[in-house]
């Protein structure tokens, strides 16, 4: 949903004058476009930081909020690179929006330039994940739809097999019936909540030298069932690694918690094939990239079922 009140589009001249009214040192250093997402445009702001300003849906100030609070705890302990958030910048008469500046974090979305290293990034992912899921405290944000019990999202999930068999970009929907099923059969989550990334799709994990390199975007970092980031292995690698990462996480997941993790990839991957779709269709917001990965994943999704 689009807030009328940010500027469809954000320039410079106006960053530069956010910096120069609320961080003044910072306001000299070169500037550039990085990235539009969904919630945010990324800007690089010299060599070692970023500034992210919302642009494109409402709720997206409150993400930047919730990052700014959580992330820098969390990112001591983990093994990749992360933007931690540096300054907030708060609403003014110049960008009535919330605004953020964080570390630079250096790689290719893996949309862009997949991993072809398998082993290492099954291990490299691996140990991201025992090392950010840990125990969450009381207060922990909860999830926007994510993290929970699969069987109230039977619906969502009907309606997004529904549109990708209209659209007629996946092979085998009974298949994919198949393991959705089977994920919501599996017991719930019955431990902790654990923090999660909860939106680890290809293009918010970065790449160099053939392997990850790093992991952006914590807007959806949340508490919960450990099973929806562990999807990430049927998402981000290759065919040959994922029975690499499911051995190298810690603790070693139970059969149930890889049972919903399936269920929880499955979703992800056909947004990911609607999302390419409308991508190929030249839609906004569109991303062509998140097709091939996203067929690769159902396929070896329903593979794995008969194993």
């Amino acid at each position: 949903m689009t807030n009328s009140q940010a500027p469809a589009d954000l320039t410079p001249e106006l960053i530069r004058a956010l910096l120069r009214d609320q961080h003044p040192d910072l306001a000299g250093l070169p500037l550039s476009l990085a990235a539009r997402g969904w919630d945010n445009q990324v800007w690089r702001l010299g060599d070692e930081l970023a500034v992210r300003l919302p642009w494109a849906t409402e709720g997206a100030d409150e993400l930047l909020v919730k990052e700014h609070a959580w992330v820098p705890g969390l990112a001591e302990g983990l093994p990749l690179a992360v933007p931690v958030p540096q300054r907030l910048g708060v609403p003014s008469e110049r960008f009535p929006r919330t605004w953020l500046v964080t570390t630079w974090v250096a790689g290719e979305p893996g949309d862009r330039v997949p991993v072809t290293r398998g082993e290492d990034a099954a291990e490299v992912l691996a140990r991201f994940l025992s090392a950010l899921h840990r125990v969450a405290p009381e207060g922990a944000p909860s999830g926007r739809g994510r993290g929970g019990p699969l069987g109230p999202y039977g619906e969502h999930f009907g309606r997004v097999l529904g549109a990708a068999v209209e659209r007629g970009v996946v092979d085998d929907p009974e298949g994919v019936r198949r393991v959705w099923a089977d994920a919501v059969a599996a017991p719930d989550w019955d431990g902790p909540a654990l923090w999660l990334h909860g939106d680890l799709h290809p293009a918010n994990v970065l790449t160099a030298n053939g392997t990850f390199c790093g992991v952006i975007d914590f807007g959806d970092l949340f508490a919960g069932d450990p099973a929806c980031d562990l999807a990430a292995g049927w998402i981000l690698l290759p065919d040959n690694a994922v029975d690499r990462f499911f051995a190298s996480y810690r603790p070693a997941p139970d059969v149930a918690t890889l049972r919903r993790a399936r269920g929880c990839a499955v979703l992800r991957a056909l947004s990911g094939l609607l999302i390419a779709d409308d991508g190929d269709r030249g839609l906004p917001n569109g991303k062509s990239t998140w097709g091939p990965p996203a067929r690769r994943s159902l396929a070896r999704l329903v593979a794995s079922l008969g194993r």
